[in-house]
């Protein structure tokens, strides 16, 4: 296994682009980037772009008629088919739409290919984590899931079991879909409740197909508002026994940085130290579960562009290059003023929103019947714990 992780980065992922206004701006890449070259990680990584997703590979989640409308509003916007979900106001058609989001899903694609090959015991596409592209349909700004593309990549080259951790503030449900009938594969979904925000799904009892792949989808659906002793209480509750039991050959996750409490489109409250604190746990349950730690890490959706996401994704990439940032480094003045530039906005002083480290509460304390945090996590370990053998 390779000494050195990868980053997967090339410059022309900005170009997903659905337009001015759009929350999914693409300058939350470039920053991301210029922070990860500020702190000097990308010379503790290898940075590597690989190729976009050709059509057999697209083929392995997603359909080719929905393949084919990608394509043909990528080359003519104005015409795209809004029965696909193209062209509507969370996934406008813009040109280029189609290489765009093949190369992202590619990068992805690359990463999972590597780590199961032994290249990389890590390898990060913060680019990546479209969790809500479904095999026919684009949704909620994700055009091509290339997070399940990288887990049917990883069981076509032979792994037989893969598990998908996202923990961004919506739930993970075209991964779910994608895998509902599929043992090999185990999703877990941490997200705001449905009742609350899209997709309005990722409810506790959605546990799987029935028969073999039943207990294979978990969701824990978090009450509005729960901040962050709430949310790792809540992930320590769930995710460690179930990869402790499941034995994952690889492990997939996705960061999304929406659950912040800046975040403009959700309703967590959730900081920045606490999002590196449970990327800290997953670097940690890669290696204690996973053969050889290998791990596939991804971004997903933020929409603080300035704030937040780069110095999220920045914790993630340092996180895997075994090269941590400190929670309270000063910020380089160069990213302050490239920031400026690009936004004129002012960024951030420190890697920090000050509450590091972060205080939580083990569940083999016990628990609250009356905390809704609480019944949040009861209801998820009643749901599926029994069906995988476990206790709940």
């Amino acid at each position: 296994m390779s000494g050195r992780g990868l980053l997967m980065w090339d410059e022309a992922v900005t170009g997903y682009d659905f337009g001015s206004g759009h929350p999914m701006d693409p300058v939350r890449l470039a920053l991301t980037m210029g922070l990860v070259r500020a702190y000097g990680l990308d010379r503790a990584m290898r940075v590597v772009s690989a190729r976009p997703a050709g059509a057999s590979t697209l083929r392995l989640v997603h359909r080719q008629d929905y393949v084919d409308a990608v394509r043909a509003a990528s080359a003519d916007p104005k015409a795209a088919d809004q029965s696909y979900g193209l062209g509507t106001i969370d996934d406008p058609a813009f040109e280029g739409m189609h290489e765009a989001s093949a190369l992202i899903a590619g990068q992805s694609v690359g990463a999972a290919e590597a780590v199961w090959r032994g290249e990389a015991a890590h390898a990060v596409n913060f680019a990546g984590g479209l969790h809500h592209a479904m095999p026919g349909g684009a949704s909620g700004f994700c055009i091509y899931n290339d997070a399940s593309l990288a887990i049917a990549r990883l069981l076509e080259l032979g792994a037989e079991r893969v598990a998908y951790v996202d923990v961004d503030v919506h739930h993970g449900d075209g991964v779910q879909a994608a895998f509902w009938d599929d043992p090999r594969v185990l999703t877990v979904s941490l997200h705001e409740h449905p009742q609350t925000l899209f997709p309005q799904t990722g409810r506790p009892e959605e546990t799987g197909a029935a028969g073999a792949a039943e207990g294979s989808a978990v969701n824990v659906a978090l009450p509005a508002g729960t901040g962050d002793q709430g949310w790792l209480r809540a992930f320590h509750a769930v995710v460690p026994e179930l990869l402790a039991d499941f034995r994952p050959q690889v492990l997939v996750t996705q960061h999304g940085a929406d659950t912040h409490f800046d975040d403009p489109l959700a309703h967590l409250a959730v900081s920045l130290d606490a999002q590196r604190a449970v990327q800290e746990a997953c670097h940690t349950l890669a290696h204690e579960h996973v053969e050889g730690g290998r791990w596939v890490a991804l971004g997903g959706g933020g929409y603080a562009v300035v704030d937040v996401v780069p110095r999220s994704w920045t914790h993630l990439v340092g996180i895997a290059a075994h090269q941590p940032v400190e929670p309270e480094s000063v910020i380089p003045s160069s990213w302050r003023d490239e920031v400026y530039a690009r936004t004129r906005q002012l960024a951030p002083a420190r890697m920090t929103d000050g509450r590091w480290p972060v205080a939580w509460r083990g569940w083999e304390e016990g628990y609250d019947p009356a905390d809704r945090l609480d019944q949040a996590v009861l209801a998820t370990r009643r749901a599926v714990f029994p069906l995988r053998g476990l206790l709940a």
